[in-house]
């Protein structure tokens, strides 16, 4: 994406979704200066205290993942939680069911120091009648929309003094069908409820990659990341499909 847009880009993701950007931006430094913007919906950055339960007679692996205290949620944030030059804007509400807890800045959403640029911020901070819960926020909610909207259009992170107070009085984010969504909300809803009872479960959590701990094996390499197409090329190529190639000459 980087590379296509030709410039830094923004990172949208919601619930776990939200969160596993961050791990890149953890352990792959040099997709830090490729992005300007990561904005979360109800993200799980410090996990939740509901996977701890769940997990009890077993759950999928990234569920066990998401537990508070997990292995994985203390390699994401481990050493520091942001990075100079980023902008995190992290949207959360009050009426998560989903990732706990969420009641304040001090819960599972927000990020805090490491110099990035940070807002976090409920969606009740903005309007206090806000009902929508942990799935609302990241699939129709107005207000978050506009706040990564705000993100992605000023420098730094999202400011809620700039969010009209008549994103109060929508009740669906732009490009959400006022006719289906409700079915489309339940099919949706449907399908995850399926899908964390029938993906197979583990009895623990997934031991972490050798490169999170340093304890990959001598001449063992990391996965790799593809490398970025340098936004200008040299004399006599130019871009084309976000790569450097050479000009071809007029007849």
């Amino acid at each position: 994406m980087y590379v296509r847009a030709g410039r830094r880009i923004a990172v949208i993701g919601h619930s776990q979704g939200g969160m596993v950007p961050r791990w890149a931006l953890r352990f792959w430094p040099d997709t830090r200066g490729m992005v300007d913007d990561q904005i979360g919906f109800a993200p799980s950055n410090h996990g939740t205290l509901d996977a701890g339960p769940i997990c009890i007679p077993g759950c999928a692996p990234a569920i066990w993942q998401q537990r508070d205290n997990a292995d994985f949620i203390k390699a994401l944030n481990s050493g520091q939680e942001t990075f100079p030059s980023i902008s995190y804007t992290e949207v959360y509400t009050h009426l998560d069911e989903v990732v706990t807890p969420n009641l304040d800045s001090s819960g599972s959403s927000s990020l805090h120091g490491g110099g990035g640029e940070i807002t976090n911020v409920a969606v009740q901070e903005l309007c206090p009648l806000d009902t929508n819960e942990h799935l609302l926020v990241g699939t129709i909610d107005p207000v978050a929309y506009a706040l990564a909207i705000d993100a992605m259009n000023h420098p730094g992170p999202a400011d809620p003094s700039r969010i009209s107070p008549s994103v109060c009085t929508q009740l669906l984010m732009p490009g959400v069908n006022p006719v289906t969504f409700a079915t489309d909300l339940a099919s949706a809803a449907a399908v995850l409820t399926t899908t964390l009872a029938t993906y197979p479960h583990v009895s623990a959590e997934p031991p972490l990659a050798c490169y999170v701990t340093t304890s990959c094996p001598a001449g063992a390499a990391a996965p790799a990341i593809a490398k970025s197409t340098p936004k200008t090329c040299k004399k006599g190529k130019h871009r084309k499909h976000g790569k450097c190639v050479r000009k071809r000459k007029k007849k």
